[in-house]
């Protein structure tokens, strides 16, 4: 059987960038980053011929800052800080790097890196294939499901739906209800005030889906909850469209161009010798 893996590149990119020691390259270029997403890389191709190893394999990217979400909502990501300036030579030699692993890099103007996951995994999952995403993103993990699990390859970690149950309270199909609810002050996502993670997993159990918690609001017992579920209920809704991974994004390669064939030695060896 075929088995898909999306490695969240934006998402690893920060985390080998803030859990890696700052180094630099012999021309004396930041490069901290790029080793740590070069490992990981090397890590996933040396499964390749092992059960669990991936037979078709992308690279997925943010394009830019600027996607749908923040037409939708303009102070979506607004207060993030820009990028460290020692990070920002490193965007391109992540790209240099996957290329010279000869492995597809994907990325689309106007959509997040999750969306293009989504995507795919959407598309695989269809074909009958068997899906790893290679993040520890947890508005990925809203698309774990029989045939589809996480990686999260600092911890060394794979998760299915029973982590999201310990970890949020629900089910994955539930979490994008959860995190609406709660919102989000890295994302800037509202949600509804009050709310944490352990309210918002109690009212989704109690009630089923964010629509029923909202429309059951009015009958609740006097309480700032109520009040606040009622009278933030357009920005719950908001934040609900906000998490949702869309899962029609035009991609530029089909599911069939992710196959791996092998990883060509002269390219790898001339961008790590360099």
């Amino acid at each position: 059987m075929p088995h898909l893996y999306l490695v969240d590149g934006s998402g690893y990119i920060f985390r080998a960038y803030h859990q890696l020691p700052p180094l630099t390259n012999r021309h004396g270029v930041p490069a901290g980053a790029v080793y740590g997403y070069t490992a990981m890389l090397w890590k996933l191709a040396d499964a390749l011929d092992k059960a669990e190893g991936p037979t078709h394999l992308a690279v997925v990217l943010d394009k830019g800052s600027h996607t749908f979400r923040n037409d939708m909502y303009d102070k979506y990501k607004a207060q993030r800080p820009p990028a460290p300036e020692d990070l920002i030579p490193q965007f391109p030699l992540i790209r240099e790097a996957t290329r010279a692993f000869s492995l597809p890099c994907i990325e689309e103007e106007g959509f997040e890196a999750d969306d293009i996951i989504a995507t795919y995994t959407c598309r695989a999952v269809e074909a009958g294939w068997q899906v790893t995403i290679v993040s520890s993103d947890k508005d990925l993990a809203q698309l774990i499901q029989p045939g589809v699990d996480m990686l999260d390859t600092m911890k060394n970690e794979r998760r299915g739906p029973e982590y999201v149950e310990a970890k949020f309270g629900v089910r994955p199909d539930q979490l994008g209800d959860v995190l609406a609810l709660m919102g989000d002050t890295v994302d800037n996502v509202p949600g509804v005030p009050g709310i944490g993670p352990k309210t918002a997993a109690k009212l989704i159990g109690e009630f089923g889906t964010l629509e029923q918690v909202l429309e059951a609001a009015p009958a609740m017992k006097p309480s700032k909850m109520r009040d606040n579920l009622i009278e933030h209920k357009e920005m719950a809704l908001l934040s609900r469209r906000l998490v949702a991974l869309h899962t029609d994004t035009a991609v530029p390669m089909t599911l069939d161009e992710l196959k791996l064939d092998g990883i060509p030695p002269e390219p790898l060896r001339a961008f790590l010798e360099d």
